[in-house]
């Protein structure tokens, strides 16, 4: 038996980006791209792979229009890249990216902190970025950071997160994108928000985007699928959180979203694959493996089709 979830969602992995924002060692293009590749080779169906943010704020993403234009146009159709202006977009555009993530904030403190400027402003400024990527054939996320709590200012109103949502400046995205960017949110309080998205702003596909910082990061997706998010996102060994944010911390991990929704490409031979490239990575930058699901793969009760037995290679590329 498969035991595929129902409601099916899609995994985005944001290691490149979210996972990498916190890290004090660079990746190199080269490898940026390798992991990229790996991914999609693995079967991960979309990648967020960089940001544009500035390099002196977030040294890890310096390299992001680099590894846009390492890639194929085809690979870069499943692949996402986070941006805060339509300078952003325009630039991210020159390089080849056709897919992007347009974030603000539904906090005013925390829009001010991560991106410098109101979230009045950040919307006002959405007609343009749309614009830039409609101009490429691209496709532009609204994405809204603090859906649930601000370090700064608390409970967020889900009447603010609908406001945003259903503004006539975000016409023309494709997406709305709905964080718990501290990992603060219960399963009935993502139940709530993202139904009411569903059912009372324009009809786009919805996606989830949550931390771990409570234990709860397994559980939220779950909940946030259940009430309609058809994409949700993970990084590898739980990797992440925002430097503009105190008190967040890593991502859901994509092998705990994956071991919980079991899509019909994820087999337990992928799966070790996954599991050996987030360990290789997670080693190269010196961060902990958060992943229950990762740990449980190296477990002993090898009688578990999931468990990575001793004399069975993971389905990695040799070198990575």
């Amino acid at each position: 038996m498969s035991f595929t979830l129902e409601p099916h969602a899609e995994l985005r992995d944001v290691t490149l980006r979210d996972g990498l924002q916190l890290t004090g060692k660079m990746l190199s293009t080269e490898r940026k791209v390798e992991t990229v590749r790996e991914l999609l080779r693995l079967g991960v169906p979309s990648i967020e792979l960089g940001s544009m943010a500035r390099a002196d704020l977030v040294p890890t993403m310096a390299n992001t229009l680099e590894v846009v234009q390492a890639l194929t146009a085809e690979e870069l159709q499943k692949c996402w890249i986070w941006v805060a202006t339509p300078g952003h977009v325009a630039k991210a555009a020159a390089a080849g990216a056709r897919n992007f993530q347009y974030c603000l904030s539904a906090s005013d403190s925390h829009n001010q902190a991560n991106i410098g400027r109101s979230t009045y402003a950040s919307l006002a400024a959405l007609p343009e970025a749309v614009a830039h990527a409609l101009a490429v054939d691209g496709q532009i996320q609204l994405c809204i950071a603090t859906s649930f709590t601000c370090p700064f200012e608390g409970i967020v109103p889900e009447e603010r997160v609908l406001a945003i949502a259903n503004d006539p400046r975000a016409e023309g995205t494709c997406d709305v994108v709905i964080c718990d960017t501290l990992g603060q949110a219960v399963p009935a309080q993502v139940a709530s928000l993202i139904s009411r998205v569903r059912e009372e702003s324009p009809a786009r596909r919805i996606v989830y985007h949550g931390h771990d910082t409570w234990g709860l990061g397994v559980a939220n997706t779950l909940a946030a699928i259940a009430a309609g998010a058809t994409l949700v996102d993970g990084a590898l060994g739980g990797l992440g959180g925002c430097p503009f944010a105190p008190g967040a911390s890593g991502n859901t991990s994509s092998e705990d979203i994956l071991f919980a929704t079991r899509p019909e490409w994820l087999s337990p031979a992928t799966f070790g694959g996954l599991v050996d490239l987030s360990e290789k990575l997670l080693a190269e930058l010196g961060e902990p493996n958060r992943s229950k699901s990762a740990q449980g793969a190296r477990s002993k009760a090898e009688a578990f089709e999931w468990v990575i037995a001793s004399d069975r290679e993971p389905a990695c590329v040799k070198g990575l």
